[in-house]
Order: C-alpha cells, then sequence, then structure tokens
C-alpha cells in the first residue's frame, strides 16, 4: 500500500521521512519524529503506536533494540511494517509476514527504505539508490523528496498513488519542512510544487524569521 524512506542528515542530524500511497492522507499517520531522537515510518496495517513506541524507547536504546521492544508489544507485528533511524544514524526495519507482496525493506548507512503492495522490488532498490546519488549533489531534504519520486517511477504502489507527505526534523520543536498532499490525480507533482515553496520564495522568506530556541 506503501513506500517510504527514513533517514538521518549525516551533516546537521536532521531526521526526514518522506511516504506516499494509493489512499489519502498517509501524512497522518505513518511518518513520526522524535527530535534530537529519530524518524520512523509505520506502514501496511498501520499502527501508529509502533512508531510512536519504538521512538520513545531509543532513549537510551538503539534503533534495533528499540524497534524489537516494541513489535513485542503489538500482538499484530506480522500484519505491520517499519522502518527506523536513530540519532547515530543506525538503522533498522520489519515487514512481517502477512504484508502484500511486493512488501520488503532495505537498509543503509544513516537510512532505510520500505514498502508493500508494490510493483516489485526495484521500487526500493531505485528509491536507496536515488537518495545516496542526491545526497551527494543536492540537500537532504532534497534527497528524501527525491527517493521518493524514484520510487514512484518505478511503480511505486501497484494500485496507483494518492497522497505524499515529507517531514523534516532539526533541532527545534517544530519541523523545518513538514508537506503533505492529502489527495489528489498526482501528488509527485503536487508535492514537488510544496517543496520549491517550502525551500524558495515567499515562505521561504517567512520560515527564515520564525523565533528559534536553543538547546
Amino acid at each position: 500500500m506503501t513506500f517510504s524512506i527514513v533517514a538521518r542528515d549525516p551533516i546537521t542530524g536532521a531526521f526526514g521521512v518522506a511516504t506516499a500511497t494509493a489512499g489519502p492522507m498517509v501524512g497522518a499517520l505513518v511518518p513520526h519524529t522524535r527530535r534530537g531522537f529519530g524518524a520512523a515510518a509505520t506502514q501496511a496495517m498501520t499502527n501508529p503506536y509502533l512508531a510512536i513506541d519504538t521512538l520513545a524507547l531509543l532513549d537510551g536504546q538503539p534503533a534495533e533494540a528499540a524497534l524489537r521492544a516494541a513489535l513485542a508489544r503489538d500482538a499484530e507485528a506480522e500484519r505491520r511494517q517499519i522502518i527506523v533511524v536513530d540519532r547515530a544514524g543506525r538503522v533498522d526495519g520489519w515487514t512481517g509476514s502477512e504484508c502484500v507482496p511486493y512488501a520488503g525493506h532495505l537498509t543503509g548507512d544513516g537510512v532505510a527504505v520500505a514498502g508493500n503492495m508494490l510493483t516489485g522490488p526495484d521500487v526500493l532498490k531505485d528509491m536507496l539508490a536515488s537518495y545516496r546519488q542526491s545526497l551527494e549533489s543536492s540537500g537532504f531534504a532534497s534527497s528524501l523528496l527525491q527517493a521518493l519520486i524514484a520510487g514512484a517511477a518505478a511503480g511505486g504502489d501497484s494500485r496507483g498513488i494518492g497522497s505524499a507527505a515529507l517531514r523534516v526534523h532539526g533541532d527545534q520543536a517544530f519541523a523545518d519542512i513538514d508537506l503533505r498532499v492529502d489527495f489528489s490525480e498526482d501528488p509527485m507533482a503536487a508535492i514537488e510544487s510544496l517543496f520549491e515553496q517550502a525551500v524558495s520564495g515567499s515562505y521561504a522568506d517567512f520560515f527564515a524569521t520564525v523565533p528559534r530556541r536553543r538547546g
């Protein structure tokens, strides 16, 4: 149903999640971030508490241990899919045996991708490759978006794509970027347009004036 990427910016330490699905409002339940600790995407038969619990458990535990402890609390873990990254860039993922094929996840240094009900494994391979390539030439947020676009171009959700979201959380209590296309005939184009408004032009100028706090 959904394909997602989570990552930690190797330069700033910010966390990011990008996700898309055939249904509406993917940004409501799938992407999760916790300032200073990590990011997660919870999907398939979505249990938002799986991500919430995992991020809470990152206080004192690495990604793998936190995720396994959270999964142990979920009686229907085999229906879930989740990927997580922690503040050290460690990642882990879970794809339950009851997730609808094609379903799987891939992990790398500071990044993980996952999807279910996909057109095939190339969706995830292309997302990971795009992120790595874009990170060398573009900013962190742009690399997340490009990975999502690459996943869609590779086939994405086998039912089509109806919504998308992108969230980047840095050192403030609020997110640096928090974009949601809750429903669109072309959510990839719509989220690209929103991204351009977020990083340039009048909105970007306004956002730069929003008060920040240290620590």
